[in-house]
């Protein structure tokens, strides 16, 4: 009866299961160790892990809330999380409240909250219904391209000038969600040469607008920062409309710079202070011994900023070494590869588009965090999925799996209706 039990509460898919048990084990001791900032800084020594395992502990409830819910529910919740996402996008854009110089957040009813998190899901409940809706013997239908460009242009344009990696994360896994739907080639190359072109414009007004040396970023003294100073001095710039829209320019100038200069620095004259997250993240891994000193006996966490989120990769290569590193991004993998599994076993397109698009959703955000933090991509605000200090992004995240462990639930079930059919035909024969 126990067992019984036990198995009525971890429905679905067992490997997907084990997947997100051991990143949240993972993510206790990474985040319990890498906190120690926070704990300084609040002078209780428990206080964010035990925040930590509370969101966590929020977030395995609605996953499991999730799991139970049929997928054809999903198909009626999509008008609805598409509407809330455009409302607090243009919420966030006119009246968000800034943190490190974007505007990502807004606060409801004392909760704040990332809506850009809740998007991401919504754009691709919406393009998986788009394209099993206009499956053919032949693949999607090309008005399918046209219905899914109007809903990726929408949502990814309200994200992209406040969250630029965001959005193009959300991008790739729009684009990839397509080559699984059997989108035309044709409209698919097209697309990617128009972002491309897009993309060299974009850069080239970055490098153009921007001043590196306004950048906030690894500066100490944006800590140190007033908001009476930061209002005094937007006020004196007055930007116009188009200095709004690319008030992130400077940042994201200084962070390409620093990612594409190759020049040779002596260690002695390196500039801590100007290049704190990238250094000392460096450090971490380079002091790993390849073995790893262990959880909990990092010393970057203490100068490392954001080291239990952007850059909690680095503290895992530092405490747990190149295996731990591996075994982390082999989870990921693993995650990527059964979801697909399981939506090749689904008889319905929707289920299968949606776990497939759930998946590259994280499976990419935690692609680009891990390059992030061994240095072979820009620097961003993306965390690690289901593994980094987080607030409504780790409880979404969750919700994120239980899609997927509903879809497995869906697909197993019909699995077992075939196979006992076919015995039931064998018999009767």
């Amino acid at each position: 009866m126990k067992n019984k039990s036990l198995g009525n509460l971890f429905k679905g898919d067992k490997v997907i299961w084990m997947v997100f048990f051991f990143l949240c084990i993972i993510s206790i001791i990474e985040v319990y160790s890498a906190s120690s900032s926070l704990s300084y800084t609040g002078g209780n020594y428990w206080s964010p892990i035990i925040y930590h395992c509370s969101i966590l502990l929020v977030g395995i409830v609605l996953m499991v809330i999730v799991l139970n819910i049929k997928c054809r529910y999903f198909k009626l919740a999509t008008p609805i999380f598409l509407g809330l996402s455009v409302i607090m996008l243009l919420w966030v854009l006119f009246a968000g409240q800034s943190t490190n110089g974007a505007s990502r957040w807004i606060s409801f009813a004392g909760i704040q909250f990332q809506p850009s998190e809740l998007a991401k899901g919504a754009l691709v409940l919406a393009v998986a219904q788009v394209l099993s809706a206009m499956q053919t013997d032949h693949g999607a239908d090309r008005k399918a391209f046209k219905y899914i460009m109007w809903l990726s242009g929408i949502i990814i344009g309200l994200i992209l000038f406040e969250n630029l990696s965001t959005a193009m994360l959300i991008g790739l896994t729009v684009i990839l969600m397509m080559f699984v739907g059997r989108v035309p080639f044709n409209q698919v190359g097209r697309l990617i040469g128009i972002i491309v072109l897009a993309g060299v414009f974009l850069l080239s007004m970055v490098m153009l607008v921007g001043d590196d040396k306004k950048a906030a970023d690894d500066l100490p003294a944006r800590q140190n920062l007033t908001e009476q100073t930061a209002a005094a001095r937007q006020e004196a710039q007055s930007p116009g409309f188009f200095g709004k829209l690319l008030h992130r320019a400077d940042t994201w100038k200084a962070r390409v710079k620093k990612f594409f200069n190759n020049e040779y620095v002596a260690p002695k004259d390196y500039d801590l202070d100007k290049d704190a997250q990238v250094a000392h993240a460096n450090i971490a891994i380079a002091s790993s011994d390849v073995v790893g000193k262990g959880p909990g006996n990092s010393n970057e966490r203490d100068f490392l900023s954001q080291a239990f989120s952007d850059f909690i990769y680095a503290i895992i290569i530092e405490e747990m070494g190149i295996q731990g590193a591996v075994f982390v991004a082999f989870l990921y993998i693993i995650l990527l590869f059964r979801t697909g599994i399981i939506a090749n076993r689904c008889e319905n397109s929707f289920p299968a588009f949606l776990a497939m698009g759930i998946a590259f959703l994280l499976v990419t955000q935690a692609l680009f965090n891990m390059l992030v933090a061994v240095g072979l991509a820009p620097v961003t605000g993306q965390p690690l999925p289901l593994i980094s200090k987080g607030g409504t992004s780790t409880i979404i995240n969750c919700v994120y799996i239980g899609v997927i462990l509903s879809v497995s639930r869906s697909a197993r079930k019909k699995k077992d209706e075939r196979t006992s059919s076919g015995g039931l035909s064998k018999v009767a024969a």
